[in-house]
């Protein structure tokens, strides 16, 4: 399975972005789609996970109440919606994949080009 991240861009503190992530390749109900961000000189930050299967959502507490992960398994895409971006949401954005949910990157694979995103205050 190969993923791709787009719909990175520049927008200004309180506007909204949407991010896609579209897998090449099958995926199964029990996988996990991720997101994940990375500043320069930072570490890969979890951002947001949605199951395969049940739909089920987790956030970081960083953008719980901004962000929203959605699904479209007959598009095999998953969506992150941005909404009241923040300066500190800079990074570039990544999607990736996992058997079960976790929120260390180490446990995901399938990493595509991640897609920036610059938020201007």
């Amino acid at each position: 399975v190969q993923l791709q991240a787009s719909g990175g861009g520049l927008a200004q503190a309180g506007g909204s972005l949407r991010l896609s992530c579209e897998a090449s390749g099958r995926t199964f109900s029990s996988h996990v789609i991720g997101w994940f961000r990375q500043a320069p000189g930072k570490e890969r930050d979890f951002v947001a996970a949605i199951r395969r299967g049940s739909g089920a959502t987790y956030y970081a507490a960083s953008v719980k109440g901004r962000f929203t992960v959605s699904r479209d398994n007959a598009k095999n895409t998953v969506y992150l919606q941005m909404n009241n971006l923040k300066p500190e949401d800079t990074a570039v954005y990544y999607c990736a994949l996992a058997n079960g949910l976790s929120y260390d990157p180490r446990d995901f694979r399938s990493w595509g080009q991640g897609t920036q995103v610059t938020v201007s205050s």
